[in-house]
């Protein structure tokens, strides 16, 4: 066998492309799918691996010995095809399998890193009722300026009368330095105009508190629970690229998005049993699922005794909003995005939008429809037409006969 020579290449870029389209099916140092690729530079050369990486059922296909004897060995398991994968970049992820597979120094141990995504309440007060309550506050803090310099000036002829009555009562009477205070208070409270543009700018920072407080009572944003099993829409959205109706099936057809079975997880998770930082161990959240479905990863048989699990709702509209997933999604063509935020990169999954009644308005007048060859719109024009022209049509045209027209 020809020893291969791992050149230097960009170990990070061949990083990133192992763990996006090898990772599924292979680990470094033990077999899941595919088999374990330490070591896979010194068993092959380097062209063999770049033609094998890039299209192997065509290596199969053309007689290859090396690439006849390898897929044998395996069950026969067909490895998907990487047209899209350069020569540099195939070389870069050779160059990572060849760095990891090297054992670590004494003592050094794994450090991963968490990503957390807080979402900001919402403010919905009206700009318009916010800007002018602040020029409210600005004019009364501009009166309240011109008053005190009044009231100085006549504070200061007062307190000179006031303050040889005082001199002379505490002469006599001994009076302390906070009775003197509370007569100074007094004098000021007297000042009906000073009191009462006191007052109004207390009722008007209250009033706006309360106000705000009010408009975001049943406003969620941000609300983000701990579910029973840590699913990371950041690995499986956005590293696997997984689309969203794999695994949320109900989205394009029906009014909810639905909760994937468990059966949708095993097809998976029947091989993909743990990351490499597990030792080759199942994960414990993996570990989960197995539990849920009573199936034993040694015997790989399934029990008698599965449980569901009990996944914690994050976005609840009130009861008296009806929303349909499929007249978005199918109809509008609206991506998940557009209501759930950067779902492949959150780690935890939190509610993005306020999901307020302003917020859908906005959105549905900024959205725009477009009719052209979308079934929906074709049928209903069809519908108009039949009507022009005097034919008779039924409800069940004009979608009458779908679920969410009378089940909420």
């Amino acid at each position: 066998m020809a020893t291969f020579f791992v050149q230097a290449q960009d170990i990070k870029e061949g990083e990133s492309l192992f763990k996006s389209d090898c990772s599924a099916c292979h680990a470094i140092d033990r077999d899941v799918i595919g088999p374990a690729l330490k070591g896979v530079n010194e068993r092959h050369d380097e062209d063999w691996l770049i033609s094998w990486i890039r299209n192997s059922q065509a290596m199969i296909a053309s007689g290859d010995e090396t690439a006849k004897q390898l897929f044998a060995d395996h069950n026969n398991l067909m490895m998907p095809a990487f047209p899209s994968l350069t020569d540099d970049n195939i070389k870069s992820i050779l160059a990572y399998v060849d760095d990891a597979s090297k054992p670590a120094p004494a003592g050094e141990g794994a450090v991963g890193a968490d990503g957390q995504a807080a979402g900001g309440a919402s403010d919905d007060v009206s700009n318009f009722m916010f800007g002018g309550l602040i020029v409210v506050l600005i004019i009364a803090f501009l009166v309240i300026l011109v008053l005190n310099r009044v009231i100085r000036t006549l504070d200061k002829i007062i307190l000179r009368n006031q303050d040889a009555i005082l001199e002379q009562a505490e002469e006599e009477e001994g009076e302390s330095k906070g009775e003197l205070f509370v007569a100074k208070v007094k004098a000021l409270s007297k000042n009906k105009k000073l009191v009462f543009f006191v007052l109004l700018g207390v009722i008007i920072i209250l009033s706006t508190a309360g106000w705000n407080t009010m408009w975001n009572v049943g406003v969620h944003q941000g609300y983000q629970p701990t579910q029973p099993i840590k699913f990371s829409h950041q690995l499986h959205a956005g590293v696997n690229q997984i689309d969203c109706q794999y695994c949320h099936s109900g989205a394009a057809t029906s009014k909810n998005a639905s909760i994937p079975s468990l059966n949708a997880c095993m097809n998976c998770h029947n091989y993909v049993t743990a990351s490499e930082k597990y030792n080759g161990e199942v994960s414990p959240e993996i570990q989960k699922i197995y539990n849920a479905i009573d199936w034993d990863p040694a015997t790989r048989t399934y029990g008698d005794n599965p449980k569901p699990i009990e996944w914690i709702r994050i976005h609840n509209l009130p009861d008296f909003a009806y929303f349909n997933h499929s007249q978005h999604v199918t109809v509008a063509g609206v991506e998940c995005q557009r209501c759930h935020g950067p779902i492949e990169t959150m780690e935890e999954v939190y509610q993005y939008s306020p999901l307020t009644m302003k917020w859908c308005i906005e959105c549905h007048k900024e959205t725009e429809v477009n009719s052209k060859d979308n079934a929906y719109y074709d049928q209903l024009i069809a519908a108009h037409d039949k009507l022009k022209s005097g034919e008779k049509i039924t409800a069940a045209v004009l979608g009458g006969l779908e679920c969410g027209k009378c089940h909420y």
